[in-house]
């Protein structure tokens, strides 16, 4: 009954804001046709569809707000302006009764509130759709008093969400039905994404377990400080992390005020995120200034303070290659390497020509090299290629489109610090360094010694292996072993041109070197 309830609902709303008339105009049936010309006779649909759909979404509630911002950062499926307009929502949800966020802790927990926490302040400080924060105070293993931020997940989440994606995923199979995009648009892989993104948020440990890794590969960094999480006190109900102090970062009179270093604070948040991305393929992927705050104590005066661990990014090695190389290929305005990184990646299906996949790239990107690089964006550019990229049915992996979205947050920050950001200036340095390792004599040793335990295995069990072999194909086999031993002899040549050609990068790579320093030093 109340899924039924709650169906009626949702069309109650959709037809209030004229969705209806927005979901079918991509439906190629003329019968369908038919329906939305009556549908919307009469009807005053002003407002424009991104902001037609955001509202409807507000409306809906938590979780289709939700859907709505993992939407907006999906700009290879959205049109750019629904894409825009749905950046804008956020979660205004009302803080839930403090004396179940108790009651949830002492039934994580088993004990009464007072023997977890030495205090426990009841009024929450932040509320969103999924969970509060509450401040509190915690006595570690050694004894001491530390202040915490305790997040506690909202009641009946899992019910309530269950309820609303089975909706959404009996409407997205509608549409992947009956829509002519439906094939490109894949609804039901946005769906099930969606529903694997929400129900991984339910679980406070893998958040926790996000806050603990970047903690530890921004270490040494000294630029950005990741609250320490309390492990004694995490639950997938509750999570414990350290209390963080400082001034929301979109605050910039305030920071100005206080003696930070504006412009260096811009540009210490563009090497944060690429240190992330290229260095740890790991990185933090809600950055937008709600989560970030500057440090004002004496000893960490300026630094970057992250919270909110429940997005984060990852990257393979290939996809960090494919980037590095992408970036630098833009910047030579070398497009026909961009378009063959493209078909390398093997996003392009094999037939795609290079010249019409060059062109294509030339007509997004030679336009920015008209404007002065601070007022280049690579967000834009990476979001620009996406939607170019549909024409060539380019299927763009998920975790390059949530770099896209994070990358144009942190221009965007940037540049509200400092309009005159050269985001290339600072970044081209690092791609250039980080380049030169992957293709150097660095590269060569960290991988000859990831493989020297499996190696040294290996190599005494060879003669045992080969004579068992022999005697378990017995005498008679003499071709098997004549080729056996023919491609042995290969092997060794194989191997011989190996260590020949290696030798001769790395002394390659050597001359190259001495020959820059030459060249700067005079």
């Amino acid at each position: 009954m109340s899924k039924l309830f709650r169906g009626v609902t949702i069309i109650w709303v959709v037809l209030r804001y004229g969705l209806d008339e927005l979901v079918l105009s991509g439906f190629d049936h003329p019968w369908l046709r038919l329906l939305r010309r009556v549908l919307t006779l009469g009807r005053k649909l002003d407002k424009p569809r991104g902001v037609r759909l955001r509202l409807a979404l507000e409306e809906l509630g938590p979780i289709f707000v939700k859907f709505g911002q993992v939407l907006s950062t999906r700009s290879d499926l959205m049109p750019p302006d629904v894409a825009e307009e749905l950046a804008k929502l956020q979660d205004r949800v009302p803080p839930f009764d403090p004396q179940i966020a108790v009651e949830t802790i002492e039934r994580a927990f088993r004990k009464p509130l007072d023997q977890i926490f030495v205090s426990f302040e009841r009024e929450p400080v932040a509320s969103a759709s999924i969970a509060q924060v509450h401040f509190a105070v915690v006595r570690d293993r050694s004894g001491q008093d530390c202040e915490v931020a305790v997040k506690v997940l909202r009641p009946g989440m899992k019910r309530v969400i269950d309820k609303d994606v089975a909706l959404m995923h009996m409407m997205a199979g509608w549409v992947d039905r009956l829509s002519t995009d439906g094939k490109r648009l894949k609804p039901r892989q946005v769906v099930a994404e969606f529903d694997n993104y929400l129900h991984d948020e339910l679980d406070l440990i893998r958040e926790a377990s996000n806050a603990a890794q970047l903690r530890r590969n921004m270490e040494g960094l000294d630029l950005v400080l990741i609250p320490e999480v309390f492990w004694d006190f995490c639950h997938t109900d509750v999570m414990v992390m350290e209390r963080m102090k400082g001034v929301p970062i979109n605050q910039i009179e305030r920071l100005r005020e206080a003696g930070v270093d504006i412009p260096k604070l811009a540009r210490d948040g563009v090497t944060i995120f690429f240190t992330q991305v290229f260095r740890d393929g790991f990185f933090h992927a809600d950055m937008h200034p709600g989560n970030i705050m500057v440090s004002l104590e004496r000893e960490t005066f300026g630094r970057y303070i992250s919270l909110d661990f429940g997005i984060v990014g990852t990257l393979t090695e290939f996809d960090k290659e494919y980037l590095a190389q992408n970036f630098l290929a833009f910047f030579r305005r070398d497009y026909k390497r961009v378009a063959e990184l493209h078909i390398e990646s093997g996003w392009v299906p094999p037939e795609t020509r290079v010249n019409e996949l060059e062109a294509a790239i030339r007509a997004v990107c030679e336009p920015y090299f008209d404007r002065p690089l601070a007022e280049i964006s690579l967000g834009m550019v990476l979001m620009r290629l996406f939607q170019t990229s549909r024409r060539f049915q380019v299927e763009i992996q998920p975790q390059l489109v949530l770099l896209q979205k994070t990358l144009l947050n942190i221009e965007g920050l940037g540049r509200q610090l400092d309009p005159n950001l050269d985001l290339w200036s600072t970044a081209k340095p690092f791609l250039e360094k980080w380049m030169l390792e992957q293709m150097g004599p660095q590269r060569l040793w960290r991988e000859l010694k990831a493989e020297a335990p499996r190696y040294a295995k290996l190599l005494p069990e060879l003669p045992r292996l080969f004579y068992d072999y022999l005697q378990h194909r017995g005498h008679g086999d003499q071709q098997a072993l004549r080729e056996l031993v023919a491609e042995q002899k290969r092997t060794n040549r194989l191997l011989q041109t190996l260590v020949y050609g290696a030798l001769g990068f790395v002394l390659g790579l050597v001359l190259v070197r001495v020959l820059l320093a030459t060249r700067f030093i005079f």
